[in-house]
């Protein structure tokens, strides 16, 4: 059954007030579903699908909601409730909630979470934007050297309602240093009396606590891990960062750096849901700076246009456009290299030879073919269509080169290669292609 299926139907059962059918539909969906269709909803109708839901779910719908209507069924349902929700939510996901929230409304809420619960948010809360401390979660199974694998599985059996995975296990030492890794068939093969150093991992791949959180995604890549151990400055396990987290991280990076790329600054706002002035406010600062970058190509031209005659000032959109595109295809591949840790910037030497290849190859081919429209379809003589195309392979050359380095040196400044992309690359390489145009047309004048 598709969505629109199921909320026809649930919309029928709402509105006839069957309750308790409703109930029963619920509980054959999946949280994940049953937020999406609560999102759908409005007041009165918000309330009454909440108050329909098992206790023992409300949380985690709750954490699945969109950041609106969580702000509206808090108001709904006062801030008691919303205490309530929060002391049953995973650490991570009350994180995410509590974080959009004002200062004074989180202590108010946190009041009256457990103890334990509310030391973990404040903990959490603490950690910078976008660093692996602010997207881990402690709820993860542990365990301490000395146990089997018997006395482990009673142990797992009895914590691990409480846990958000338990996919991998973690032994500790008797200071929380992390000593190794469990994955769990292999306890669950092994025999009973085993002692779990034994049958443990020592191998593992952990990250620090402020550690940014494109470098555990990458971790999570890898290593094909399920989740990644978090520890402190002292190496004591703090958390751990699940790989349904890093599919967010690598949603909201992915999304960030194609805002960059297209002159936009990032916006954590579905667009649908952005107030007009924000989008305009995100796109204004890069569009006034190209408009101001422009103006040198406008100078080149005021300033040379003696040099330039109708032939070579016609085939200016030309060079400028194939000049823009080939360093928009070099810089792509080097952000996109970037990201996958294929290239870094002490690679810059070999790129840069690499690059060169390539548009020694392109622009040569380009350069015949622009030679043979020049002289074929424009009439132009061959002094003229021979140092346009000669201007078209430097350009393409220069173009290349630039697109490519710009990033590494992005990432060697501790910049987001993502900065150096097209609108910036396609406005640095006009001002270059024109001035190699003009020495061109100058040695032909």
């Amino acid at each position: 059954m598709d969505f629109e299926q199921l909320k026809d139907r649930l919309d029928a059962l709402l509105e006839k007030e069957s309750l308790g059918e409703m109930r029963g539909a619920l509980m054959m969906l999946n949280v994940v579903d049953i937020a999406a269709y609560m999102d759908t909803l409005e007041g009165e109708n918000l309330l009454k699908m909440y108050r329909i839901l098992p206790k023992d779910i409300s949380a985690d719908v709750f954490s699945y909601l969109s950041e609106d209507q969580q702000q509206r069924l808090m108001r709904l349902i006062g801030e008691t409730e919303t205490s309530r929700l929060v002391g049953d939510m995973y650490v991570d996901d009350a994180v995410d909630f509590l974080e959009e929230l004002p200062a004074n409304l989180i202590r108010r809420l946190l009041r009256n979470v457990d103890e334990e619960q509310r030391k973990n948010i404040n903990a959490f809360l603490e950690y910078p934007e976008n660093s692996a401390g602010s997207i881990m979660t402690a709820e993860f199974c542990e365990f301490h050297e000395g146990i089997t694998a018997k006395d482990a599985l009673k142990e797992l059996k009895k914590n691990a309602p409480d846990k958000e995975t338990i996919y991998t296990l973690y032994v500790l030492d008797p200071q929380r240093h992390l000593i190794g890794t469990l994955p769990l068939r292999r306890l669950l093969i092994a025999p009973d009396e085993a002692p779990i150093e034994k049958i443990m991992t020592t191998g593992f791949v952990s990250a620090r606590t402020l550690d940014d959180r494109e470098y555990v995604a990458e971790l999570v890549r890898k290593y094909d891990l399920l989740s990644v151990p978090i520890v402190d400055n002292e190496g004591r396990m703090v958390g751990i960062v699940t790989a349904d987290d890093i599919l967010d991280v690598i949603r909201q990076e992915a999304t960030e750096d194609i805002e960059k790329m297209n002159a936009l600054l990032p916006s954590e706002s579905e667009y649908i849901k952005t107030r007009p002035v924000k989008l305009a406010m995100n796109r204004l600062p890069w569009l006034l700076f190209m408009m101001v970058s422009s103006i040198l190509t406008e100078t080149i031209i005021d300033k040379f246009s003696a040099s330039l005659t109708i032939a070579f000032s016609a085939c200016i959109p030309m060079l400028m456009g194939t000049g823009g595109n080939s360093g928009s295809q070099s810089s792509t591949l080097a952000i996109r290299g970037l990201a996958l840790n294929e290239i870094s910037p002490k690679d810059a030497l070999k790129v840069l030879l690499k690059e060169a290849r390539v548009s020694i190859i392109v622009g040569a081919a380009l350069s015949v073919l622009c030679f043979g429209i020049q002289t074929l379809v424009f009439g132009r003589t061959v002094l003229e269509a021979g140092a346009i195309s000669a201007a078209m392979l430097c350009t393409v050359i220069l173009a290349k080169t630039i697109g490519s380095m710009l990033p590494l040196l992005a990432k060697k400044l501790k910049l987001d290669p993502a900065l150096m992309a097209a609108p910036l690359i396609t406005t640095l390489v006009d001002v270059c292609s024109l001035l190699i145009l003009v020495l061109f047309a100058s040695s032909v004048a």
